[in-house]
């Protein structure tokens, strides 16, 4: 049993594909080492902003040999007419390295086969692992660059590549870099350093202050700041984020702390935050109450030799960021809302759609009539009105320019400060959310409107304009912003008819183009499709069966949030003892019903000819007459107690008889039921065995 390691030397890896690469790394070499029939007992993998590196242990000498059993043509092609051997049976051996004499016959449901038995010899691992270039070459990254005169594009330039099995090393090139034992320790503290053995490398790094595993590194610094945290009594919270691209940012780390000038507490502890976090990378310090404190925690990449300029320049710097962040916040309290509105006629949305404003106008459209729709009150109306003809207003000021990611969070505070009700700027602030697929949702009913309110207007207008996602390309994020909308009903549980609502604010924007840009299309039954698409990812995110999403989708159900409960109710009785039963009767007038397209007909009760139509009827009239009022937990239950009557019903009735009138006449009831049926969900499409 020998252990291997390779690691590709690098220029300084962007922090955010460190990780990534390091387990694309592993995940490939495992692949790699399963494909080529090479048992291990354990991967690791490691990284630094300078390397990606694996460690495999317990790889065998050799590959096993293998004796495979390959079936070839039937024997009345492999043999002429003559008993010889034909082209086929010749080439088919040839094909194997081996020869007609090689040949045995075997019998496969009644025909006879040719098969030989291929022995292949295990080839020595250490040239098996050459092969480990390509796992190399292959890596994906997100951006690439070329370097020197070379065609080949990588992440950043390749300086060295350690590959050894156990001592030895494993030949191989990648470019002009050959192998070797020899790796690099840090840029500015460490030296080059011979690995002599598989097994030294995270020793021998950290002896020039590398410490190449990442999990290590970052316990190193969640350590060294939760005592810099316990020696001031003060409460740090390490953004897990945060954490992880300051980790991939250094190879030795030491956390040390600085200060900034007190009066920045003035300003918004929001853009405090931002500044440090966004774009210094550092953490926030507060007090036992959680109130910001003037100073900033952050891990060098080095040992504690001279951190006391390295502390002075961090807060040079900090201090440069807070005084533009001071400047634009006092600039923009100078602005009024209204200008700032105003300015958004001349910021383009989309050049195929038009201007943010423009957007507003739409998205005040929809959002009064989802807002209708879902029920909210005159209060809240007048609220979601009012935010609405603002929402984006904070695009255009200075603090939003300097720093984006403050988008809403501005517009909250701005609207507070120019008197808008509380109300009106949460819900600026909540129109951005959720701002991830997991992210935070809206917690206002006014918010959560306006957010699927804007959402929906990018996805109506997008598709107008046919600029439809395909495959991976989504530069609009058009289906981050449809699943935000799919999260915040599937909470709300809105009612919420989607083609309803579609149609209205198509007739209300189409109305008047000079106030809102864009003609939204008609139907467009690719927006309902896209949303069914995000319906059916997040009913997977909760570990919904696929049969069950299929009936789902499938159901006659116009209102979205239905959907949500028609998803729950099939999970909650996929394992009750009639749940089969019940199905496979429905099913089969499910089937029936479809066969007949009909439209609505009468049902003449005088046409009946037994009492299983009768009772099936009156049974049928009455859940009828009770659908539309009850929960779909009652209807479903009521659907499952006709199961009895249906089964009684094809017992004693032929449905398919030749009396067209009668004929017609029991396809009409039996499409009652299935109308009903489908209306829960299309419960055919539910595997039942």
């Amino acid at each position: 049993m020998a252990n291997v390691l390779v690691e590709i030397g690098l220029e300084e890896v962007p922090a955010h594909i460190v990780t990534p690469s390091m387990t694309q790394l592993a995940d490939k070499t495992a692949a790699f080492l399963t494909a080529h029939a090479l048992p291990y007992a354990s991967i690791a993998a490691y990284s630094t902003p300078r390397r990606l590196a694996v460690y495999v242990t317990d790889l065998p000498e050799k590959q096993a040999d293998t004796k495979e059993e390959v079936k070839g043509p039937a024997k009345k092609i492999a043999l002429d007419e003559n008993g010889n051997w034909s082209k086929a049976a010749q080439g088919f051996v040839r094909g194997q390295g081996l020869t007609t004499d090689d040949i045995t016959f075997k019998e496969v449901k009644g025909v006879e086969y040719v098969y030989v038995t291929k022995e292949t010899k295990g080839q020595e691992t250490k040239a098996v692992l050459a092969g480990l270039k390509e796992v190399i070459t292959s890596l994906t990254f997100p951006v690439t660059m070329h370097w020197a005169n070379h065609d080949f594009a990588y992440i950043r330039p390749i300086h060295w590549i350690v590959a050894l099995y156990d001592r030895e090393v494993i030949p191989f090139e990648v470019l002009d870099v050959q192998t070797g034992r020899q790796s690099r320790g840090h840029r500015f503290l460490g030296e080059t350093v011979s690995i002599d053995h598989a097994d030294e490398y995270l020793s021998k790094l950290a002896d020039q202050f590398v410490i190449a595993d990442p999990e290590k590194r970052k316990n190193m610094i969640i350590d060294q700041i939760d005592t810099i945290a316990k020696d001031n009594d003060w409460r740090i919270d390490l953004d897990e984020d945060l954490l992880e691209e300051v980790n991939n940012l250094v190879e030795y780390p030491t956390a040390f702390v600085g200060d900034f000038e007190e009066k920045y507490l003035s300003i918004p502890e929001e853009i405090l935050v931002t500044s440090m976090k966004e774009h210094q990378r550092y953490f926030d310090v507060r007090d036992a109450d959680g109130r910001l404190l003037p100073h900033f925690i952050s891990a060098r990449n080095g040992n504690a030799v001279k951190i006391e300029n390295v502390i002075k320049g961090n807060q040079k710097v900090l201090t440069a960021r807070l005084e533009d962040a001071e400047f634009f916040y006092n600039e923009d309290k100078k602005l009024t809302i209204d200008q700032c509105v105003e300015k958004l006629k001349h910021v383009t949305f989309h050049e195929k759609i038009g201007s943010l404003y423009e957007k507003m106008q739409r998205t005040a459209v929809a959002a009064q009539i989802i807002g209708e729709t879902v029920g909210l009150t005159t209060e809240e109306l007048a609220d979601l009105q009012r935010a609405a003809e603002i929402y984006k207003f904070d695009l255009v000021t200075n603090m939003v320019g300097e720093f984006p990611e403050l988008q809403g969070i501005m517009g909250e505070k701005y609207a507070l400060l120019q008197g808008e009700k509380p109300a009106v700027a949460q819900a600026i602030r909540e129109h951005y959310m959720p701002i991830s697929a997991e992210g935070a949702l809206p917690e206002s009913a006014v918010g959560a409107v306006l957010a699927i309110a804007d959402k929906l207007d990018s996805l109506l207008s997008f598709f107008a304009v046919d600029m439809v996602p395909s495959g991976s390309n989504d530069p609009y994020a058009l289906r981050r912003q449809s699943y935000g909308i799919i999260r915040i009903l599937a909470e709300k549980r809105w009612y919420f008819p989607f083609a309803q609502i579609q149609e209205q604010i198509r007739g209300l924007v189409n109305a008047d183009l000079t106030i809102y840009g864009i003609e939204l299309a008609s139907g467009q039954e690719q927006v309902t499709d896209f949303l069914k698409g995000r319906l059916r990812q997040f009913l997977l995110s909760k570990n919904t069966r696929h049969d069950v999403i299929e009936a789902v989708l499938g159901s006659r159900q116009g209102d979205i949030s239905r959907l949500f409960e028609a998803a729950q109710l099939l999970r909650d009785h996929l394992n009750d003892t009639d749940f089969k039963p019940s199905m496979e009767a429905l099913t089969r007038v499910i089937n029936l019903a479809k066969k007949a397209e009909l439209d609505e007909e009468t049902i003449d009760p005088s046409l009946f000819e037994n009492d299983a139509e009768r009772d099936l009827y009156e049974a049928v009239t009455a859940l009828e007459a009770q659908f539309a009022q009850q929960t779909m937990e009652e209807n479903y239950q009521n659907l499952v107690a006709l199961r009895p009557l249906i089964d009684t019903y094809f017992n004693q009735t032929m449905v398919m008889v030749e009396d067209e009138t009668i004929r017609r006449n029991r396809f009409a009831l039996l499409n009652k039921i299935a109308k009903m049926s489908l209306a829960v969900a299309s419960l055919d499409a539910l595997i039942t065995k």
